[in-house]
């Protein structure tokens, strides 16, 4: 296989990864909270398009829409249950009460879907660039990536309540003090991160096959791409996302695909080491 194809392939799967570390960045850096559901959810995403194309006959691009409103609010109801009464408790009881909400989901999910793969039967057929074949769906989901973090930028920036997200994010009882519902605006933080895991998850099932453990590899290279990127900021984790991709995506020309996730961490390790506030840094 050519080294371009090797490139191009996971130049465009790093589009999508970056939607997927986006979610868990935003929790993270406008709550303080590690999302240990994150994975789940990017399943649940998974299966909300498969159940839309298979069982109701819906366009799996309207299907991860309808999943991403689904997720804003589930998002929200996860937190009004799990998350609010610890939001101030030592980062343990953050990560036990997502940890908790992740093994409910996918306890819910084997039982009710099994361990068995599903996929979306699905294609837009592929383009010819020069000697490399470009799956659509592919291209569709970068594109749609890039959509999303325009509109993401647009909102923290150009909105009443994005601005009141930055605003508890910088300093939550200061922006209290002046009038900010800080309850409802970590609900809805948590119920954006929430869309973003379940549309990247819906745009992975569009090209790869997936189970209801899936979500646990795409959350931990969130976690790399949270601190590739800078925790807290969007562009970040899209361009950790894209980044992470290239990576992924040319390594196995040059050794097994076993080796990847080594390489991963190493490089993991060493951002922590040397650079631990991410590339772009944290964006207030």
């Amino acid at each position: 296989m050519d080294f371009f194809a090797f490139l191009i392939d996971g130049l465009l799967i790093g589009f999508v990864y970056g939607i997927a570390a986006m979610g868990l960045t935003l929790i993270w850096g406008v709550m303080n909270v590690i999302n240990l559901s994150h994975g789940a959810i990017i399943t649940l995403g998974m299966f909300g398009v498969y159940l839309a194309f298979a069982e109701l006959g819906l366009h799996p691009y309207l299907g991860i829409v309808l999943v991403g409103m689904a997720g804003l609010l589930t998002g929200m109801v996860i937190y009004a249950v799990a998350i609010h009464r610890v939001i101030n408790a030592p980062h343990l009881s953050t990560l036990l009460a997502t940890f908790a909400v992740n093994m409910i989901i996918i306890g819910i999910g084997t039982a009710y879907f099994t361990t068995n793969a599903r996929n979306v039967d699905f294609s837009l057929g592929s383009v010819k660039a020069g000697p490399v074949n470009i799956q659509v769906t592919r291209l569709v989901a970068a594109a749609f990536s890039v959509a999303v973090t325009g509109s993401l930028y647009f909102f923290l920036y150009r909105t009443k309540y994005g601005k009141y997200i930055r605003a508890v994010s910088n300093n939550r009882e200061a922006a209290e003090l002046m009038g900010i519902p800080s309850a409802f605006i970590l609900a809805l933080s948590f119920g954006l991160g929430t869309m973003l895991a379940g549309i990247a998850g819906g745009m992975i099932a569009t090209f790869f096959p997936f189970t209801i453990l899936s979500g646990g590899t795409y959350e931990v290279k969130s976690f790399v791409i949270g601190v590739l990127g800078g925790i807290g900021n969007p562009l970040g984790a899209l361009i950790g996302g894209i980044l992470l991709g290239i990576f992924e995506g040319v390594m196995p020309y040059f050794t097994e695909t076993s080796w990847v996730p080594v390489f991963e961490f190493g490089l993991f390790v060493a951002i922590l080491l040397f650079r631990p506030q991410g590339l772009l840094g944290a964006k207030k």
